[in-house]
């Protein structure tokens, strides 16, 4: 009697293990994993299947951050003219932009490393502190010391100092004479002189021999 007790007891427990063992688990659904949004200021990771060409077709930045300065290079150069250059430019970049100095030019006056300006004029060949913006040649006489030049003024790149050392020129009219140049992209004869505010033919005749171009 006591020995079916114990098969019936571990017949019972049997049962309850292989019911336990064999019930429905829930299962877990999977989580769902997102894409960071890039934070401030950062830009997303290119795609690895866009065209290689994409980024080279554009070009990087010149130094400035694509900022541009337009000079005027004259003289003795292969491609006189106009030229756009990057901000921060030398006088060497825009010689370069030019095609380069015509052989035989002595450019020892030329400052080559000197930085740019907008709305400047490289003249190359000139005298030596013709070209705009650099410094006045030794022994310059002074603003307003009516003493005459040593040589023809140049027209198109002369400071007001040079010029207002020219017979009859003062400080007014020596900015007539830059600003007419300015707005008509400098002069092309002696002659244009003529137009200028405040120069009438007594006044030009007296200059015509004293400047040129």
């Amino acid at each position: 009697m006591t020995a079916l007790a114990v098969v019936l007891v571990a017949a019972a427990v049997f049962a309850v293990q292989h019911f336990w063992t064999g019930r429905t688990q829930p299962v877990r659904a999977p989580d769902v994993v997102r894409a960071e949004a890039p934070a401030a200021g950062e830009e997303a990771a290119p795609d690895a299947s866009a065209g290689v060409g994409a980024g080279a077709a554009r070009g990087a930045l010149p130094d400035g951050g694509g900022a541009a300065i337009v000079v005027d290079v004259s003289g003795r150069v292969r491609d006189p003219g106009i030229h756009e250059l990057p901000a921060g430019s030398r006088v060497a970049d825009a010689l370069r932009a030019a095609g380069g100095v015509r052989p035989g030019t002595d450019i020892g006056g030329l400052n080559r490393a000197r930085l740019l300006v907008d709305g400047e004029q490289v003249v190359v060949g000139g005298p030596p502190g013709a070209m705009t913006g650099g410094p006045v040649a030794p022994g310059a006489a002074g603003a307003g010391s009516g003493a005459a030049p040593a040589g023809p003024v140049s027209l198109n790149t002369a400071t007001a100092e040079q010029l207002d050392t020219l017979p009859g020129v003062g400080p007014v009219l020596a900015q007539h004479i830059i600003a007419y140049r300015t707005q008509h992209g400098g002069f092309r004869s002696v002659d244009e002189l003529r137009e200028v505010n405040g120069i009438g033919d007594r006044r030009f005749a007296d200059l015509q021999n004293l400047v040129r171009p």
